[in-house]
């Protein structure tokens, strides 16, 4: 009999919370199900496993993530959007540690196409680029070096890796100016070049 209270939802927010407080990867079902102080069979009546738990925490906080893009980058276009955009991603990554964790998990193809949340993330970041007037397959390169760079560097930050004197803000506009720099001089014309293979 499911626990009176308890919803999917709720459960997804709780879990997304006990991320953020103890890390994406050690949130489990018997984690969980002590926050509400239920038994972890009480949880399989809202959600089929861990795996679905974690699935619903990604959703939940690529929702949140892309509401504050959205947000931020609001009637801007070319630079001014794009450091818009990578301002409110940073600040996410940095203040929801496990929610951000989440947002970096691999799902399935099709519930990608059936979350609003994620179809909006590609038309907010796809819309942001095409300023610069990349169409494809330019606009999957330029998408997977700007998610390259952010997560990378948010990553390394979010550790205290960067152990130079510079500061740590100064380095990530640069960064972004960087970005703006290589996507309004895009290299045009083929598909770029690949290295040489090695002599055998």
């Amino acid at each position: 009999m499911a626990r009176a209270g308890l919803t999917a939802d709720r459960l997804a927010a709780a879990a997304a919370e006990l991320a953020d407080e103890v890390g994406f990867e050690n949130v489990s079902l018997s984690a969980l199900a002590r926050r509400f102080g239920v038994k972890d069979a009480s949880l399989y009546s809202h959600v089929r496993n861990l795996q679905d738990l974690r699935t619903r925490v990604a959703l939940l906080a690529g929702g949140e993530m892309i509401d504050r893009i959205a947000a931020a980058v609001a009637g801007r276009a070319g630079k001014d959007a794009l450091v818009a955009f990578a301002a409110a991603y940073r600040a996410y990554a940095l203040e929801h540690p496990g929610r951000y964790a989440a947002t970096q998990m691999a799902i399935d193809q099709e519930l990608i196409a059936d979350s609003p949340a994620l179809r909006r993330t590609a038309e907010i970041t796809y819309g942001m680029l095409r300023a610069y007037g990349l169409e494809e397959p330019d606009l999957t390169d330029a998408v997977r070096l700007l998610r390259s760079t952010f997560h990378g560097y948010c990553s390394l930050e979010s550790t205290g890796a960067f152990g130079a004197p510079r500061d740590v803000e100064e380095s990530w506009y640069r960064a972004v100016d960087a970005l703006h720099v290589a996507l309004s001089h895009w290299p045009r014309g083929g598909p770029g070049r690949r290295p040489p293979q090695a002599p055998r």
